[in-house]
């Protein structure tokens, strides 16, 4: 498994939405593409994830095949002319390039927003279905599972994650301050342009339920709705909308201000109704805030919030970037000895078969208490001869000098003969 690690990566850095959404995989779609890479190619140890912002294809094998696999995913999107997007691509083919990339995916370091709180459940939603297909082995369970460790290092060890570093997630975070986390508070969203969209996401993903969408469009509505559990009004209906919702999201395009003192003239307020201006210009008239009961927060307000938590977040991308290398670099320790675990289990078990032959002979002269002690004794002599093989073994590991050793033992041991399945052994 050394030295074989490689992936494939299309992204926000490298393409532009509308490619992305071309080649954007729901789970069915990344599931058939993993069955074809193994029916094809019979790759393991596969890795694929797709979010709004990357598509991307982690793999296991000697042999260089990113071109391959990216003319693949290309095809089975139906986009046969494969040349016109392959530049889109980045190919990782070193080992440890990939390896690095994909801690680096899982933390943050490359999501539009630094620091995504979305990706590490988007990357475990990606092992599950590796793990579901037995499409993850040794190598694949021990990477996601550092990776997942590291991630919960930088969680408590940095602010990499603290506050909210987008708008559209600085306006989900405010609802909670203003309403209360453990409220459900009915919410409006009036606008589903790009940052409308990323509003529903981070609403979504902190579990609100009584969440109501107004579009002009309302067949975007639809789709949204539709997709997160969300309910959908007529944008002609709004006057009635904004009398029963508590807070109100507006990220409107237009010129002229959308929500005037004219439009809630006959929206009584009872306690307090909120109103975030994602809109530039406004959307929300200034005045509107003149009403009683009624408080408005507009782009600047929680633009600062944003940037405050970005650059928090952008001051911890060194310390974050020291723990991935400790993590990368233990990783890189524990796979380099993957290649002399064979070898070990051999010497294990040819040794274990040399005890087993001797007390086999003598077995029928002793007491079975006296079996039971030559057992044990002979149990301790082996665990103290393999010892020192083992650890410079994995020594010769770290120093990339280990064939020569395996070699050594393979010929003093006739090695080639021994199993390599019987690992159960305590030496």
């Amino acid at each position: 498994m050394l030295d074989t690690f490689k992936t494939i990566s299309l992204s926000h850095k490298t393409a532009p939405l509308q490619v992305r959404e071309l080649i954007a995989l729901n789970e069915d779609e990344a599931k058939r593409l993993m069955l074809r890479l193994r029916d094809f190619f019979g790759l393991t140890d596969l890795l694929v994830i797709s979010t709004c912002n990357r598509t991307e294809v982690y793999y296991a094998f000697e042999q260089d095949l990113n071109a391959d696999i990216a003319r693949l995913l290309l095809i089975e999107k139906g986009l046969t002319d494969t040349d016109n997007y392959l530049p889109y691509f980045q190919f990782f083919a070193a080992h440890d390039e990939a390896v690095r990339h994909l801690f680096e995916v899982c933390v943050g370091l490359h999501s539009q927003v630094v620091g995504d709180m979305q990706i590490p459940n988007q990357v475990k939603q990606s092992y599950q279905w590796s793990a579901d297909l037995d499409m993850a082995g040794p190598f694949l369970h021990r990477l996601m599972h550092t990776i997942f460790f590291t991630n919960k290092r930088v969680a408590q060890e940095t602010p990499f994650r603290d506050g909210a570093a987008s708008v559209s997630y600085a306006a989900v975070e405010l609802i909670d301050e203003l309403i209360g986390e453990k409220q459900n508070p009915n919410v409006l969203v009036i606008g589903l342009g790009e940052i409308g969209t990323d509003v529903c996401k981070n609403l979504e993903a902190r579990k609100l339920t009584n969440i109501t969408l107004c579009n002009r469009t309302q067949a975007k509505a639809d789709v949204l709705a539709s997709q997160y559990g969300f309910r959908v009004a007529d944008f002609t209906n709004l006057t009635d909308e904004i009398r029963r919702a508590d807070v109100i999201i507006s990220s409107i395009m237009r010129d002229d201000p959308l929500i005037t003192p004219d439009l809630l003239r006959d929206v009584n307020v009872l306690t307090f109704k909120y109103f975030i201006d994602l809109s530039v210009p406004r959307s929300v008239d200034a005045a509107v805030e003149q009403i009683p009961g009624v408080l408005v927060y507009n782009i600047d307000h929680i633009r600062n919030r944003a940037d405050e938590a970005l650059n928090q977040r952008l001051a911890a991308i060194p310390k974050v970037e020291a723990i991935i290398t400790q993590a990368v670099a233990e990783f890189g320790d524990w796979s380099k000895e993957m290649v002399v675990s064979p070898t070990i289990n051999k010497l294990k078990n040819a040794l274990e078969q040399i005890r087993r032959d001797e007390i086999a002979r003598h077995m029928k002269h002793l007491t079975p208490n006296e079996s039971e002690k030559i057992d044990k004794i002979t149990r301790g002599i082996m665990q103290k001869i393999i010892k020192l093989p083992v650890l410079q073994l994995k020594a010769a590991c770290k120093r990339g000098e280990a064939e020569t050793l395996i070699d050594v033992l393979n010929d003093l041991f006739d090695l080639e003969k021994q199993p390599v399945d019987e690992q159960k052994h305590t030496y």
